[in-house]
């Protein structure tokens, strides 16, 4: 059981919850905290201030689909629970609550939840739902039988329309596929911000110096997405300050011939130094373009050469 505060929201992990008066509450993963997701907060926000009451998000740690799916499935997700905090902590809410995703929570259904989390833990007043948010056992309650539940327990609810983006209705899973598809300018577009990646510069094969081209080989958390393989032009931030630079993901099949050792390396402009167990974080600006197995590690470098005049061009 742990609180604290951040800038104004107070977070609360474990089984730990506020004592408040009929607060305006929503539910959801949250996964990116994207252009939908901060429509929904923002409107719980804007009610709960209206009514002289506070707003309250819950979320869940681990997520859910790695508790229910973690073993079958290779899955990764837009935020780290930390960016996901951040995230969140910018919407203007006054509580998060992080909740541990459990078999047990994952066996509850929707009138569970909202009469023994929301009713009797909370003691929620308003319940704000996402357009497509589905509670309970197996996400089988959609938002009319949310409200048949709800309405025992004399709690308000509302649902907000969907925010529409490039590519129909704004979603994590959209975001996902974008990035996956090499459509990063949607991607951006649905997120709200430049979609980012921190980790630790760890050492690898030292290509880049071979090339003329020193990279920083950059190691991601489990879990979060790495998107599709190919050359971006990134904004690499090192502490307080930021560089533009370059970011190759992939297995350099020019230079390396084992297929199965992808990695993260950005070249950075205008820095000389050595960043061997420091955490950094790329900003992916652009595309530019897919990896290629060129005739020889010359053109490689011509290549990069030209790639790099390119990431300049649009990041200036």
């Amino acid at each position: 059981m742990l609180r604290y505060s951040e800038n104004t929201m107070t977070i609360y992990f474990g089984n730990d919850y506020p004592s408040l008066n009929n607060p305006f509450v929503t539910v959801g993963v949250f996964d990116g905290v994207h252009l939908g997701h901060r429509a929904l907060l923002d409107k719980l926000v804007l009610k709960a201030r209206r009514a002289g009451r506070e707003s309250v998000v819950i979320t869940f740690e681990p997520h859910p689909r790695l508790v229910l799916h973690g073993e079958k499935r290779n899955l990764s997700f837009l935020s780290t629970p930390e960016e996901k905090m951040e995230l969140l902590g910018m919407s203007g809410i006054d509580h998060l609550i992080i909740m541990p995703f459990t078999n047990e929570l994952a066996g509850m259904d929707a009138g569970q939840f909202i009469s023994e989390i929301l009713i009797r833990k909370i003691g929620a007043g308003y319940l704000l739902v996402g357009y497509d948010n589905h509670f309970g056992k197996g996400r089988a309650a959609d938002f009319m039988s949310i409200r048949t539940h709800a309405l025992k327990h004399g709690l308000e609810t509302e649902q907000v329309e969907g925010i529409k983006g490039p590519e129909g209705f704004i979603s994590s899973t959209t975001i996902r596929n974008a990035l996956l598809s090499r459509r990063l300018d949607t991607a951006n577009a649905c997120l709200g911000y430049s979609y980012s990646l921190s980790g630790e510069v760890v050492s690898g094969r030292n290509l880049g110096h071979l090339l003329g081209f020193p990279t920083a080989n950059i190691m991601p958390p489990k879990n979060k997405l790495v998107p599709a393989d190919g050359v971006y032009a990134v904004e690499t931030v090192i502490g307080k300050d930021k560089y533009n630079g370059m970011l190759s993901i992939g297995v350099n099949p020019t230079v390396n011939k084992d297929p199965e050792s992808r990695s993260v390396e950005v070249n950075i402009f205008g820095f000389d130094g050595n960043l061997y167990g420091q955490k950094i974080k790329v900003v992916f600006r652009y595309w530019l373009r897919e990896e290629r197995n060129f005739a020889s590690a010359g053109q490689l470098s011509d290549q990069m050469k030209l790639d790099r005049i390119e990431a300049l061009r649009l990041l200036t």
